[in-house]
């Protein structure tokens, strides 16, 4: 049983490794395009939450298809991981929180929906 259970946790860190790596890859991809063609703050803003959901989902299909059982709740821990350790980068670059609570649950909640879809789908 321990065994399984490493081996899940292992599929959801790999996982949140290759979502992160999304991350960086989408977020280098707006930040040209809003280099290249001076974009809205509107347009970045939408884009840095498409990057967030889309990361998520991603990594909960990692998830879902490593761990093969209960799918959506492993993708559901990947966006939870990954709201948390976007929290803490955060917190380590910033020394504080920089966002409302609102934003703050806002972001939970579209972590948590993007891997779960994401678990569920694979």
């Amino acid at each position: 049983m321990g065994g399984l259970f490493y081996m899940k946790v292992k599929g959801v860190l790999k996982a949140l490794l290759l979502a992160y790596g999304m991350t960086g890859a989408l977020l280098l991809l707006l930040a040209f395009l809003l280099f290249q063609f001076d974009l809205k703050e509107n347009v970045i803003s939408m884009g840095i939450v498409l990057v967030y959901i889309l990361s998520c989902f991603l990594g909960g299909m990692v998830a879902g298809k490593c761990v093969k059982t209960q799918k959506y709740l492993w993708g559901m821990a990947v966006g939870f991981a990954y709201f948390l350790l976007l929290i803490g980068v955060s917190w380590f670059v910033e020394k504080q929180i920089d966002m409302s609570v609102q934003h703050m649950i806002t972001t939970f909640c579209m972590c948590l929906a993007g891997g779960t879809l994401g678990g569920m789908i694979s």
